[in-house]
């Protein structure tokens, strides 16, 4: 159905709201693919990034951010930043990267503190990004004790300005 475009905004609202989680994963999943342009849809989406299921949130943040929904940069932001789950944190990074918007700054910046994979998005992240803070952040990143962060860095070829 939906690679044929017959889902409707109404069975978009309804799997995104479902008590089973599964059905909620699923919807995210393929919602990521499909052709949305929803305002209602979007609000879905976006109550789905304060869902209880991290694996919810992740799908939200994936979806969010291939359909580049740059009214989600607030709470993306906040999903970057504070969410427990090192996964949603990771996905937001890479929303937030795609989406290019400077209000999302702080927030990948923030995220050279995080975990190794985290870090790592964000060094990917921060290629949409220029400027003396982002060239600094990546020469404190080339140093990083991560090996692949390290290496993220030298493939943006970025390291030495």
């Amino acid at each position: 159905m939906v690679r044929q475009n017959l889902v409707t905004s109404d069975d978009w609202l309804r799997a995104l709201s479902d008590v089973d989680v599964d059905v909620r994963r699923e919807a995210l999943n393929q919602i990521a693919h499909a052709q949305v342009n929803d305002d209602l849809v979007f609000g879905a989406l976006m109550r789905c990034l304060d869902d209880d299921d991290a694996l919810v949130v992740d799908g939200a943040v994936f979806a969010l951010g291939e359909h580049l929904f740059v009214g989600a940069v607030e709470k993306l932001c906040a999903v970057a930043t504070r969410h427990e789950d090192a996964r949603c944190r990771e996905s937001a990074i890479a929303a937030l990267g795609a989406l290019g918007d400077d209000r999302a700054r702080p927030a990948i910046l923030g995220a050279l503190d995080d975990k190794p994979p985290v870090r790592r998005r964000a060094i990917v992240a921060l290629s949409n990004f220029e400027g003396p803070d982002i060239d600094e952040a990546l020469a404190r990143a080339s140093e990083d004790r991560d090996w692949q962060v390290r290496a993220a860095v030298n493939q943006l070829g970025r390291d030495d300005d």
